[in-house]
């Protein structure tokens, strides 16, 4: 099977930071393993030389990539490769896919994958858009948009079984019938970040917990500042947060300023340490090694979240507010609804050794089945 992977890379100066590089990067070597043809549209090549490269232009905002897919382009990149399925990863993007793949006259299917949700559902069933995708009221243009791109495919993948749902719902609201196309396809973890639950000890006296998520205004991160301050002062606990974005463009910052002005706040709070793997994959390890128990972000249109699984193939717990596909992942014991919750289940975590180590070891084993090898059999099963 000739696999033809357009990947938007939105984050090209800090790919660590990239959740959609990461995923092709574990994943197409192991569909290489499987024995397809794998080609790679992207602005930056992934790390095995198995995996052809077909270098493209990274879309300088978030808008471009679902507004602007580039015909001419796309035309002379189906005429060259000449695909069997053509893999997108930008939703909205699909539309432009199959103009061009009948411009070029090539006859292959599209898988789009979607990687990220431009809305979220309440618990009421009441559709949100996500704010990230609304400036001056274009959220709406980016459902529909994205809702054209599922009519576009001829098979859609999803991380879960939340975003299944979601997918569904918004999909039936703008008139386009999934019918069977609907695939859940969770993302690989990260081989480089798996550790022997056996090689994990409980803290002793005080712990060390991780907020390892993208400072966005939307992710909640306002929700956490509050939750973190009152850990550091109620329970035996430092934070460690990470910037994963680093030093960001004017263009991106004149977007959403949000990152900067949280990261500003946060580092001038007691008891919580800034903390950067400078896109060091082996630092990233170092600095998730060296803490007890990871926060999930408070994103309500949460489908799935890299950096959790990141934690919890290290075999820390992951405590998380119970809304989205957190509620459907992680551990009853280790949801809360109220900063209350949140501290008391830090404390336990923190003086119940043999209540830590159970969620440490179930941590580790809710992503024993996301191995690149198993992923990439039920990404070629969901595609063919």
């Amino acid at each position: 099977m000739r696999v033809l992977y357009l990947l938007n890379v939105s984050n090209a100066g800090r790919l660590s930071a990239d959740s959609g590089f990461t995923f092709a990067d574990l994943l197409a070597p192991a569909l290489a393993d499987a024995g397809a043809e794998v080609t790679v549209a992207s602005p930056v090549a992934v790390g095995d030389a198995r995996v052809r490269f077909a270098p493209t232009v990274s879309p300088s905002t978030k808008y471009r990539a679902r507004f602007d897919p580039g015909m001419d382009a796309l035309v002379t990149l189906m005429r060259d490769r000449r695909p069997e399925v053509v893999v997108a990863n930008q939703i909205e993007a699909a539309p432009a896919i199959r103009a061009a793949l009948l411009e070029a006259g090539v006859d292959a299917a599209i898988a789009g994958y979607c990687h990220y949700l431009p809305f979220s559902f309440t618990d009421s069933g009441a559709l949100e858009l996500d704010p990230a995708m609304n400036d001056r009221g274009l959220g709406r243009s980016v459902l529909l948009a994205f809702a054209a791109g599922l009519a576009a495919c001829a098979r859609v993948l999803v991380h879960s079984s939340t975003a299944a749902s979601w997918t569904t719902a918004a999909a039936a609201r703008t008139g386009v019938d999934l019918g069977d196309k609907l695939h859940i396809v969770p993302a690989p973890r990260d081989v480089r970040l798996v550790r022997d639950p056996a090689a994990i000890t409980p803290p002793e006296g005080r712990a060390t917990g991780i907020y390892n998520h993208r400072l966005y205004r939307h992710y909640g991160t306002a929700r956490f500042t509050r939750l973190a301050r009152r850990l550091v002062a109620d329970a035996p606990v430092r934070l460690t947060v990470m910037d994963l974005l680093g030093t960001r463009s004017p263009e991106r910052i004149r977007l959403d300023p949000s990152p900067e002005r949280h990261l500003e706040e946060l580092a001038t709070t007691d008891g919580v340490t800034i903390a950067s793997d400078r896109g060091d994959r082996v630092r990233y390890r170092n600095l998730l090694a060296g803490a007890h128990f990871g926060i999930a972000p408070f994103r309500p249109g949460c489908p799935w979240s890299m950096s959790v699984i990141d934690c919890q193939a290290m075999g820390l717990p992951v405590i998380g507010p119970r809304t989205g596909w957190l509620s459907e992942h992680i551990d009853n014991e280790l949801l809360f609804n109220t900063d209350e919750q949140a501290i008391q289940i830090a404390q336990r975590l923190t003086t119940d050794a043999e209540f830590y180590l159970v969620h440490a070891k179930r941590a580790h084993a809710s992503t024993a089945d996301l191995t690149p090898a198993a992923v990439a059999a039920r990404y070629l099963e969901a595609i063919k």
